[in-house]
């Protein structure tokens, strides 16, 4: 069974999803800081940076949701302060036979306080200071396992990521790019 998207709602949809996307991230952009943003629901999306430097960073081994199945395994990351340098965060989607890929980036640091971050696959060169390995008795497999320390770096990293949360975000050289690539 081929199944068909009618190209003028689906496109008369994204249009107006961007345009809201766009005012939004505008808005952000004259005040310089954004509140509360969560990103999550539209699927894997891929984070890649030169470097992070966070402080207070804590990990634990859960499972959740994606758009492809109901329970994943992922870990979730989350940072009390960090700043991301060479920012790219990006979703590709099937339209049809084509893909686009809808991009921000940032071309000056990033600044962040609060961070969750849902992953299903981190590929970087890490670096950690006092880190501390856990092991707790627990009948809940989430609880057994934690990962802190009071500082990670990361250097040329891409992180395949579920949800994203942040207090606060400073992106300064933000830009929102939608383009066609081939897949």
């Amino acid at each position: 069974m081929e199944s068909k998207t009618n190209k003028k709602v689906f496109w008369a949809s994204l249009a107006s999803g961007l345009l809201a996307l766009g005012l939004l991230l505008v808005s952000f952009g004259l005040s310089g800081v954004a509140y509360a943003v969560p990103i999550a629901g539209v699927g894997d999306f891929y984070v890649e940076f030169d470097k992070l430097q966070g402080e207070g960073y804590k990990f634990y081994p859960k499972m959740g949701e994606t758009s492809g199945a109901a329970s994943a395994p992922q870990g979730t990351n989350l940072i009390e302060n960090l700043t991301i340098d060479n920012l790219q965060l990006y979703k590709d989607f099937k339209v049809g036979n084509e893909w686009i890929r809808v991009k921000i980036t940032a071309s000056k640091p990033v600044a962040i306080s609060g961070l969750h971050h849902d992953a299903g696959l981190i590929e970087a060169n890490a670096k950690f200071t006092n880190q501390k390995l856990e092991e707790n008795f627990s009948d809940n497999w989430q609880e057994q396992f934690s990962l802190s320390s009071s500082s990670i770096t990361l250097e040329n990293a891409k992180l395949k990521t579920h949800y994203l949360f942040q207090e606060t975000i400073n992106m300064n050289g933000m830009r929102l790019t939608v383009e066609k690539i081939d897949k």
